[in-house]
């Protein structure tokens, strides 16, 4: 097991309280495709957004700690996936600036995102490109003082409602990334598609849009590396968030089978339903411990540990969606029912497999990563793991 330190079992516990006093809206907020506005409160109110913005502009540490993030996301997540995606997209959307933005952008922006004044979306994925992010489309290109983007992204989270968008794209035979206030002249975005697990989400198509060259992420033709560390940040938060579920799932099956009687006892004390939910809770507990492992080693050198963030995504998420499933499966009839708390979490853990790389590219990563230390061991000696 990992073993949190004193600072971060205060963290969890500040983050339990704040999804704990607005569990009463969870329901409501998570049928959403537009901000809570209670749930916002929270967050903002709670002050646990310092984790994702640096010290420097508010934040509580000079460099993100992803530890943190992934605890608060886990909390948030085991009450409401809207009220997790809400903090953790401030994170996520915002990273490119911290790490790639001027200062004047920074200052400008980063305490607003730290306040929620301005709601962080950072734009990658486009009509027929998902995980495949080197084929995109999207262009950039300068001319004189500026920079013009033209290109369409879509599934973009928090598009409706974000304050700016961190755009990829291609500039001559190299990647670039540009901030671009939601208000620049050009900017047009939808709303939806409506997802099994609603979500804050849209389409967004940028016309010849001009933004001042100062508003670059990154160097030029080079941003592909910044996206990159954007995703190894925070893989292991997506991780975080998706343990919040499972043991919110699991949690729900217990209650339930623990004053659910059949043949004369609790089902929890009949062997097939009672092993199912033992093997959950030790899954549970290994994907945690990678999870929290894999955050604490990104806070150095996130490219350099993108293999194990990447694990931790798999893991957690393909452990979330198992639990969520054996939990449904325990509850019986109960666990079918439209609008239970079982059914949300049964919802809410499907799309973490999917976004932010998606289970099958990023085990492919992986695979690709094994055969190169196979065949370096094989060639140089020493072991391969």
């Amino acid at each position: 097991m990992f073993t949190l330190d004193q600072e971060h079992l205060e963290i969890r516990e500040e983050a339990r309280a704040v999804a704990a006093s607005v569990a009463q809206y969870a329901a409501e907020a998570d049928e959403l495709d537009v901000v809570h506005r209670p749930m916002a409160q929270a967050v903002k109110a709670s002050g646990l957004t310092r984790y994702v913005i640096p010290a420097a502009y508010g934040g509580a540490n000079e460099t993100l700690d992803p530890l943190a993030i992934a605890i608060v996301r886990e909390e948030f997540a085991a009450v409401s996936a809207h009220l997790d995606s809400l903090y953790g997209m401030q994170g996520v959307g915002s990273y490119a600036i911290t790490v790639g933005g001027s200062d004047a952008l920074r200052a400008e922006w980063l305490p607003k995102v730290l306040s929620l004044d301005a709601i962080a979306a950072i734009a990658l994925t486009e009509v027929e490109i998902g995980s495949d992010l080197r084929s995109v489309s999207t262009e950039l290109r300068e001319e004189g003082d500026e920079i013009v983007i033209t290109g369409e992204k879509s599934f973009i989270t928090n598009a409706p409602e974000a304050a700016f968008f961190c755009v990829l794209g291609r500039e001559g035979d190299g990647y670039s990334m540009a901030f671009v206030p939601a208000d620049t002249p050009g900017v047009t975005v939808t709303s939806g598609p409506d997802l099994i697990a609603p979500h804050i989400i849209g389409g967004v198509t940028f016309d010849e849009v001009r933004v001042p060259k100062e508003n670059r992420l990154g160097e030029t033709g080079k941003a592909f590396s910044l996206m990159l560390q954007v995703l190894a940040v925070f893989r292991a938060t997506v991780a975080g968030a998706s343990l919040g579920i499972g043991r919110a799932a699991l949690e729900e099956a217990l209650k339930h089978t623990q004053t659910r009687e059949q043949f004369g006892k609790p089902l929890l004390n009949l062997g097939a339903v009672s092993q199912k939910l033992a093997l959950s809770w030790a899954e549970l507990e290994a994907a945690r411990a990678l999870t929290y492992s894999a955050a604490a080693q990104a806070a150095a050198a996130p490219l350099a540990h993108i293999a194990e963030t990447s694990m931790a995504k798999v893991v957690a998420t393909e452990t979330a969606g198992r639990v969520a499933d054996r939990a449904v499966q325990s509850m019986g009839r109960f666990g079918l029912v439209r609008g239970s708390d079982i059914e949300r979490h049964y919802r809410n853990s499907r799309p973490g497999r999917i976004y932010e790389g998606s289970t099958e590219v990023l085990l492919d990563s992986l695979a690709r990563q094994l055969s190169k230390r196979t065949k370096a061991a094989l060639e140089n000696g020493g072991g391969i793991l």
